[in-house]
């Protein structure tokens, strides 16, 4: 849209809409795929399960307040990547989008693999659905999802909202069911808990690895943070929001994750498919499609989000000049489309391997990285610019919290059990340096970018924007007449 004959990203979204992306990105595939997860490195201790996702939502509530913090402080999308360049210099912030450049089509991917799953598994009763119609369907599904975002955050926000309620309905509806089972008394429902102890008990590995599951149940808490450039007063909404929105998480994860083990035994959540949809035939048979309805739209709307999310960052990368021109340029909607559609492409080549344990395994491990990463920006920032305005401050046993439990997610499956898979994540990382020397550091083929860069705006009808230029002008005047702000403590 333009404004002031310039194209921009809009300020669209307010408290509702906020909370309503922040459900509608947490609540997705994770609720179906970790509980698998869970109970497998939770060597099926029903206890210790439900502990971990617990522990998890406490975790996750601490990791989404402290990152708010980035958001209120510089309002605009894609500001965690900004905050990492400016607190920890230009190399550190390249390794965090060269890691996103590749950890979130493979989020999309897993994902779109597990609702193509569920869509299909209907279709194929008593058995698994082939490969090659799950990878077909779960393409189609991207690719709708790339359309419905460049159609702008508008469109996105309207769609959002109808999806929650959906998945909402039928999450409740799970929950409120296993209650009745557990009410009745039945006693094989019963015992599963009155002895939710007495399996054996996981070593700390084991323990690091369920966390990892359990925390991909959470993952997207973030996304707030990512398009804070088209949020209403993100200062106030950002923080309100996490808490709303993690906290009625958290209680409908616990009862859902009960309910499933009301009816279904450990061994039995450990060889289904399709968690949600075995729990159903156990319960009510006939009722199959309308949880599968439901599971869809839960897992296609955290997909919808995550790439919303994932482009505003490759946007704001190449406002800084860390990636070509061509991502910050916007569709007559206020879409970074080029942005859109590389993180199309890319999943779309990651959804041929399907381990979807593994490839969570994957993406949480350098998530958690990246989030260390930032929580030793928020302390240097706080150090090196005390003056900085800060509309919202988080309390300093928060972000060593958060520091603490990446640190321990990073480093306990590298030292327990020393796979090469870390070996070859933590290369890859470091092979960022390869691009980043000649293309960003030294700007070799700028010239060859350039000449794309006009080939692609013709073809795709796209607009470069030049806002940043007044982020930039508006940060210097705050930093040399900083404005008397109080900062709100949590």
């Amino acid at each position: 849209m333009k404004k002031g004959g310039n194209i921009q990203l809009q300020r669209v979204i307010g408290y509702f809409h906020g909370t309503m992306f922040l459900f509608s990105i947490i609540i997705g595939a994770g609720i179906f795929m970790a509980p698998k997860g869970v109970l497998k490195y939770s060597s099926l201790n029903v206890g210790v399960s439900l502990s971990i996702w617990a522990a998890c939502a406490l975790v996750a509530m601490i990791a989404a307040l402290s990152y708010a913090e980035m958001g209120t402080t510089f309002p605009r999308s894609g500001a965690q990547y900004y905050f990492l360049k400016r607190s920890l210099g230009p190399l550190i912030a390249f390794f965090y989008l060269w890691i996103g450049l590749f950890s979130t089509p493979a989020g999309l991917a897993a994902r779109g693999l597990l609702l193509a799953g569920y869509i299909a598994q209907p279709f194929y009763p008593g058995c698994s659905v082939p490969e090659m119609p799950k990878k077909c369907l779960a393409l189609a599904i991207l690719w709708c999802l790339g359309i419905l975002n460049a159609r702008g955050v508008k469109e996105v926000a309207w769609f959002q909202t109808v999806s929650t309620v959906v998945k909402m309905t039928v999450l409740c509806f799970v929950s409120v069911t296993g209650i009745v089972l557990l009410v009745r008394g039945r006693k094989e429902n019963l015992a599963r808990f009155e002895k939710a102890f007495d399996a054996e008990v996981p070593d700390a590995l084991q323990i690091a690895e369920a966390f990892l599951q359990g925390l991909y149940a959470y993952s997207g808490w973030g996304i707030l943070v990512q398009i804070a450039g088209e949020l209403k007063n993100p200062s106030e909404n950002i923080p309100k929001c996490v808490i709303t929105a993690l906290t009625l998480v958290a209680l409908i994860y616990l009862l859902v994750n009960i309910s499933y083990l009301a009816v279904l035994t450990p061994k039995e959540i450990m060889f289904s498919d399709a968690v949600a949809v075995t729990w159903i035939d156990r319960v009510i048979p006939s009722m199959q499609w309308a949880i599968s309805i439901g599971v869809a739209s839960s897992i296609f709307s955290s997909l919808n989000c995550t790439l919303l999310s994932a482009s505003r960052v490759l946007y704001v990368a190449s406002q800084e000049g860390q990636l070509p021109l061509i991502f910050s340029t916007l569709n007559s909607h206020s879409c970074p489309a080029v942005a859109v559609i590389y993180t199309l492409i890319f999943a779309s080549f990651v959804i041929i391997p399907s381990d979807l344990i593994l490839l969570i395994n994957y993406v949480g491990f350098t998530n958690w990285i990246q989030l260390g990463l930032m929580m030793m920006g928020l302390l240097k920032l706080r150090f090196q610019e005390p003056n900085l305005p800060r509309p919202y401050k988080v309390r300093l046993p928060f972000i060593f919290g958060t520091m603490a439990m990446s640190l321990f997610l990073v480093l306990t499956p590298m030292i327990k059990s020393p796979q090469m898979h870390y070996f070859y994540v933590l290369l890859f990382i470091l092979s960022g340096l390869l691009f980043y020397l000649p293309f960003v550091h030294l700007n070799l083929g700028s010239t060859y970018f350039n000449k794309i860069t006009c080939f692609l705006q013709l073809l795709l009808n796209v607009s470069p924007t030049d806002d940043i230029n007044e982020c930039i002008s508006a940060e210097e005047t705050l930093q040399k007449n900083p404005p008397e702000i109080a900062a709100k403590k949590v």
